[in-house]
């Protein structure tokens, strides 16, 4: 299966509950690469990249987190890059 990347801005309840680093230990148990910020607006943005699969199975994991309320998410596919990890910025 292909790799892909996207950019992911949620909002809600995103911040201040742990969430960049759900998404960091989520991404690291499903092997995919990217990294993850707050943002000034009280979003967070994220770039994730590997197999649409684990990627949707990311998200899933951190709806299912009972802290952290994601509202809306804005995503787009953009080209990959190369990197070996997944960081919180």
């Amino acid at each position: 299966m292909a790799e892909i990347r996207k950019h992911i801005v949620f909002s809600g309840r995103v911040q201040g509950v742990g969430f960049r680093y759900t998404a960091k230990y989520l991404a690291q148990s499903l092997g995919v690469t990217g990294w993850v910020k707050n943002d000034r607006d009280g979003t967070v943005t994220m770039e994730v990249q590997g197999r649409e699969a684990l990627i949707n199975k990311l998200l899933v994991g951190l709806n299912n987190n009972r802290f952290i309320s994601i509202e809306w998410v804005d995503e787009k596919e953009i080209p990959l890059e190369e990197e070996r990890g997944f960081s919180v910025r």
